[in-house]
């Protein structure tokens, strides 16, 4: 069994699929990154504007 460098083994996932041996391996390796909140958040200006901008939709 010959390693294709597919880059699949190399990713933070925690399973993987291997050409080489055909199947799904569990990657005993992986370790799980914190969550990062994308999106408004209160005290941003643009989230100002936008809160601004929908509240004046919905009461027109």
């Amino acid at each position: 069994m010959e390693c294709f460098n597919c880059g699949n083994c190399k990713l933070n996932e925690s399973t993987y699929y291997c050409i080489a041996k055909g199947e799904i391996v569990i990657n005993s390796n992986y370790k799980p990154q914190e969550k990062v909140r994308s999106g408004w958040k209160k005290g941003n200006k643009d989230y100002e504007i936008h809160r601004r901008k929908s509240k004046k939709e919905v009461e027109v």
